[in-house]
Parts: C-alpha cells; structure tokens; sequence
C-alpha cells in the first residue's frame, strides 16, 4: 500500500513539474526575465506566490520556466547516450571479435573515469555552453547501456530461436531490430528512467557550478547558485528551486524502481550500471 502511495504521489509529481513547465508561459503571473528592484528580496505573498530574486524577478514564474532546461536536456542527453551504448552494444555483441574486445576496452575506460570529473573537465574544456554540457552526459552514460545490451546480446544468442532465424535466412539487421532489440526494450526502459534522474542530477551540479544552463536562462541550480549570497536574509531562493530538484529526482527514482519490479529487472543488474 506504502509503494502504490509513492507511486500515485511521483506520477503525480512528475506530471505536475512537466505540464508547469509545457504550460509556462500561460501560467506566470509576472515576467520571469524582467528586474524590478523596488521589490527585490520579497517573502512569499499573494502578489508574489514564492517571493521574488535579488533583481525583483518573480520566483514563481522562474521556477515555471526553470524546469525547461534541466528537463529537456537530460531527455536529449539519455537518448543519445541510448543511441550510442545501444548501437556499440549490439555490435560489440552480436558480431564479437576485435569489435568486440575494442568496444569492451573502451567501455571499460570510460566506466573507469570518476563521471563527476569527467563532466567537468569536459565542459571546463569546452567552455560553459549547453552543447559541452550535453556532450560531456552522454560521454559519461554510454558505456552503462553498452555493457547491459551487450550482456543481453550474448545471452539471447544462445537462444534457439537465433539460431532458428539464421537457419531461415534471416539477415543480421532483421535479426538485430525485430527480434533483439524488443526483447531488451523492457531493460532498457528502466535504465533510461533511472539515467533521467541522474542526469537531472548531473546537469543541476554542473549549473551551479556555472558550467551548465547560463544566465539569464531561468534554471533551479542556478536560482540556487545566484542565491547562495542571500541564504541567511531570504532563504527562501535556496529552498524552492532546491525542493522542485529533490522532487524530480525522487519523481524519477521512486517510477524507475516501480518499472524495474513490475518488468521483472534484476536489481544487480540496475546497481551494475
């Protein structure tokens, strides 16, 4: 009963940050972007519902809009550090070999490379931009689905029905897309809803670090960031956008752990990634 109210209470959560941010620009009471100094530093009122920033700027309209970034980013992101492990891992897989033995070397240097690390050095690199910060998640995440759609590969080619296939004059591309590939897709799906909530994680420390989403790009980590002079006087720029991070992410886990369980995912597998 506990698990169903977690659930109902993240899909609801989820769904909640989502359409706010979809929904945005018909939903702010005030202009997210526009300074009005004869109200900086406000408390939560009517007026404005959570108060306003050091430059005047309505925190409820920032908060609306400063789900966009982190969100669309970290589903970009996933999907092509999906993309990428997918493909790498079906070949390193299905074909074996020198592809193999590369691949596995290379996914193993990656996994090596602490990835908060990794992450900053490559957008310190590359400089503060929305294109390194992509970049530098998917360097960091390809390797994870690599190794799991390589292990499910080897196991499903010693399946009957492959060899079934082959003896039919199935092609290797036929082979790979209608009969592989579905028959990880549950995995897969649990592992992408598990990487969302890291990479909202990844992308939040890499924004108040000032190496993410730039000003004046509304975003929660840099809310944050710009707040951290104000903590004690308005404590208030710290706490919301800081709650709306921890609710996403929570959001995110507590859906990956419900789909892990209801596809039958083993947890070794999950932790192993």
């Amino acid at each position: 009963m506990a698990k169903k109210v977690q659930l109902y209470f993240a899909i609801f959560v989820l769904a909640f940050i989502i359409l706010g941010s979809i929904f945005a620009p018909l939903l702010v009471t005030h202009n997210p972007f526009e300074p009005d100094m004869a109200n900086r530093l406000q408390i939560p009122c009517w007026q404005h519902l959570f108060g306003t920033d050091a430059l005047g700027r309505d925190m409820f309209s920032r908060i609306l809009y400063g789900g966009r970034a982190s969100m669309l980013l970290t589903l970009v992101s996933s999907l092509l550090a999906l993309v990428v492990g997918v493909s790498i891992g079906v070949m390193s897989g299905f074909y074996g070999g020198k592809l193999d033995m590369l691949f596995t070397v290379l996914s193993n240097i990656f996994q090596g490379i602490p990835g908060s690390c990794f992450m900053i050095a490559v957008a310190g690199i590359l400089g503060p931009s929305i294109h390194s910060l992509v970049l530098a998640l998917v360097l960091t995440s390809w390797a994870g689905f690599s190794r799991i759609v390589r292990a499910e590969v080897l196991q499903l080619l010693g399946e009957p029905f492959i060899e079934g296939l082959r003896c039919l004059g199935c092609s290797d591309w036929r082979i790979i897309v209608h009969h592989l590939l579905p028959n990880i897709a549950n995995k897969l799906l649990v592992l992408v809803t598990i990487r969302l909530g890291r990479g909202i994680l990844a992308i939040a420390g890499l924004s108040f670090l000032g190496l993410g989403v730039q000003p004046p790009t509304p975003d929660w980590s840099v809310m944050i960031n710009d707040a951290l002079m104000y903590y004690r006087s308005a404590p208030h720029l710290i706490i919301i956008p800081g709650l709306f991070v921890f609710l996403l992410i929570y959001a995110l886990n507590i859906i990956g752990e419900h789909l892990r369980d209801r596809l039958d995912i083993q947890l070794d597998e999950v932790r192993k990634w």
